[in-house]
C-alpha cells in the first residue's frame, strides 16, 4: 500500500481536477478524497471519495480518518491553486519518520505573474499555539499520531471551526511538530488583505464565534499540557513598597516623532485629576528634531520629565525601564506611544482609579484606530472583549495582543522588568502579570492609535513578520513553561 492519503477541499475551480490527477498519479498518494461543504457545486462524480465539510469540523475530520488506511495523511487546505515539486511527498515522509514527526509542513514557492519567490515560514515552537501559525496550505500527519492523539485528549465541546486547530493542538503534545526549511511545492500568490483587516481579524464581530470555539480548544490544551491557571490562583497587587513623589506617571518612550511628540506631550499634560502626575518622555537619542521640542516643552511645563539614556543602544523596553526606575517614576506607569493621544482628558484618572480599586497588576483599556488626521478608519473600536475575568489569562497566550492603553503598578513591573527589545516587549510583560495577578479591563475607547506609515509595524516584510511572529511565539514559550512549573509546584505542595 502506498503512505499517503490526501484531502483536497472542493473549490469548483478547474485547477481542482488537475491537482486531483495529480495526486492520483503520484506513487505515495493511495486514496484522494475531497472535502465538500454545503455551498459547493455539483460533485456527483467523486463517488466514494466525497466527504461531506466542512474541513474546519470535527465530524469532517472523524469521516475522513474512518476512511484513513495509510500511514499519513496530507491535507491540502485552501483555494489556492498549487503544484507539488518532484521527490516533495518523499522528502515529507522521509522527515516524518526520521523526526518521528506527529506533522510536518514545508516552505513553499509563491508565483506572482512571472515573479516567483520563496515563502520561507517559521519553526515550530512550545508556544507556537495561536490559531492563526502559518503552515501554508499543505500539511502532513502521522496517521497513528492522529488516532493516539484523539483518544488521549478529549474535547469538552463540538468543534464546527476549529477542528484542524484542534487537531494540530492535541497532536504536538506528544509528537514534534517539524518544519522542513525548503519550498516543496509551488503555489498562486494570494491576494494581500490589508494591514488593519489581517491584524485585527480576531476582533471582528462576525468571528466572534469562531473566536470562542478556539479559544474553548485551546483551553483544553492548556489543560492537557497542565499549563492552565484557574483564576482563583490569580493575586492581588500589593500597596506601595517604596516612596513615590507623584501617583502616577505618563510615560513615552519616542526616538525621531518631531511630527507627532509635541501632541502627544499635550495630550498627557492636559489630563484632569485629583492626584498628582507627572508626563516622563525617554528621549531615545533623536536626530529630527526631537530634542529641541522637547527642550523647549520642559522649560514651560514643570510636570514634564526627559530623560536621556546613557546608552544608545535601548529598544522600547529599554526605554520603559530608565522610566519605571527612575527618580520621578510615580506609584503607577501608564502608556502613551509618542504618535497617539489619550481619547479625552480623563483617560489618566479612569485607568488610575480602576487600578486603586481592583489591586490589579496592570490595567488595560481600549482604542480607537484613527488615521493621520485623528479621524477614525476600520476597524474603529479595538476593545478586546474576547477577554474574561475566568479565562482572559489562559487566552491571553492564544492571541498575538491585549489592547492599549496599558497601566502598571511601578512597584510590580520593578520585579518584572521590560525586555529591551523594540516588539513584544509588551507583550511579554502582560503574559507575565496575568499568570500572577488580576488585570483589569476597560472597554470604553481611552486612547487614539494612528495607522500611519510611521508605525513600526508598517510595511513589514515577509522575513520581518517571520521574525516578529518567532519573537512572540519564544515569548509564549517561555511563560508556558513558567505556568506548567507553578502548576508542578502546586500540586507537589498539596498534603
Amino acid at each position: 500500500m502506498r503512505p499517503i492519503t490526501a484531502v483536497i477541499e472542493y473549490t469548483g475551480d478547474p485547477s481542482l481536477e488537475r491537482l486531483r490527477a495529480a495526486l492520483n498519479a503520484s506513487v505515495n498518494i493511495e486514496r484522494v478524497l475531497v472535502v465538500k461543504g454545503e455551498q459547493a457545486g455539483p460533485t456527483d462524480a467523486l463517488g466514494p471519495d466525497l466527504v461531506p465539510g466542512p474541513l474546519s469540523a470535527r465530524t469532517t475530520l472523524d469521516l475522513i480518518i474512518d476512511r484513513l488506511s495509510t500511514e499519513y495523511l496530507l491535507l491540502l487546505t485552501g483555494s489556492r491553486p498549487l503544484s507539488l515539486h518532484p521527490s516533495a511527498l518523499e522528502t515529507m515522509v522521509k522527515s516524518a519518520k526520521s523526526t518521528r514527526a506527529g506533522m510536518v509542513y514545508a516552505d513553499f514557492h509563491e508565483t506572482d505573474g512571472e515573479e516567483t519567490v520563496h515563502h520561507p515560514l517559521n519553526d515550530y515552537q512550545r508556544g507556537s499555539v495561536r490559531d492563526t501559525f502559518d503552515f501554508g496550505p499543505i500539511q502532513l500527519f502521522s496517521a497513528s499520531a492522529i488516532r493516539r492523539a484523539l483518544k488521549a485528549y478529549e474535547v469538552s465541546a463540538p468543534v464546527r471551526f476549529a477542528g484542524l486547530y484542534d487537531l494540530r493542538l492535541r497532536v504536538s503534545i506528544d509528537h514534534p511538530i517539524h518544519h522542513v526549511a525548503e519550498p516543496l511545492y509551488g503555489v498562486s500568490a494570494a491576494k494581500e488583505a490589508s494591514k488593519a483587516e489581517a491584524i485585527f481579524a480576531y476582533q471582528d464581530p462576525k468571528n466572534v464565534p469562531v473566536q470562542k470555539e478556539m479559544e474553548a480548544v485551546f483551553t483544553d490544551y492548556l489543560k492537557a499540557i497542565g499549563a492552565y491557571l484557574p483564576s482563583g490562583r490569580l493575586k492581588l497587587c500589593e500597596g506601595p513598597r517604596s516612596f513615590f513623589p507623584v501617583e502616577a506617571s505618563v510615560v513615552i518612550p519616542v526616538r525621531n516623532r518631531a511630527g507627532t511628540i509635541e501632541e502627544a506631550i499635550r495630550s498627557a499634560l492636559t489630563q484632569e485629576t485629583d492626584f498628582s502626575f507627572n508626563v516622563i518622555v525617554v528621549d531615545n537619542h533623536s536626530i529630527d528634531g526631537t530634542a529641541a521640542i522637547l527642550s523647549d516643552l520642559v522649560r514651560r511645563h514643570a510636570g514634564l520629565k526627559v530623560l536621556l539614556p546613557l546608552r544608545t543602544d535601548h529598544s522600547i523596553g529599554g526605554c520603559w525601564n530608565e522610566a519605571l526606575y527612575s527618580t520621578p517614576c510615580g506609584r503607577y506607569a501608564v502608556q502613551l506611544d509618542s504618535d497617539d493621544l489619550y481619547a479625552s482628558t480623563g483617560t489618566l484618572q479612569r485607568m488610575v482609579d480602576t487600578l486603586r480599586r481592583g489591586g490589579f497588576g496592570m490595567v488595560i483599556g481600549a482604542y480607537t484606530i484613527v488615521d493621520e488626521t485623528l479621524s477614525p478608519i476600520e476597524p474603529g473600536l479595538i476593545d478586546h472583549r474576547e477577554w474574561s475575568d475566568e479565562n482572559g489569562h489562559n487566552n491571553a497566550l492564544r492571541i498575538n495582543g491585549l489592547g492599549a492603553p496599558r497601566a502598571f503598578d511601578t512597584g510590580l513591573m520593578r520585579e518584572i522588568g521590560f525586555l529591551d527589545v523594540g516588539y513584544g516587549e509588551d507583550y511579554a510583560a502582560a503574559l507575565r502579570i496575568c499568570g500572577k495577578y488580576r488585570v483589569g479591563r476597560i472597554y470604553d475607547s481611552l486612547y487614539l492609535c494612528r495607522r500611519w506609515s510611521g508605525n513600526t509595524d508598517a510595511a513589514l516584510t515577509l522575513e520581518e513578520t517571520n521574525r516578529n511572529d518567532a519573537f512572540k511565539d519564544r515569548i509564549r514559550t517561555e511563560e508556558i513553561l513558567v505556568r506548567q512549573e507553578m502548576i508542578r509546584g502546586s500540586r507537589e505542595g498539596q498534603p
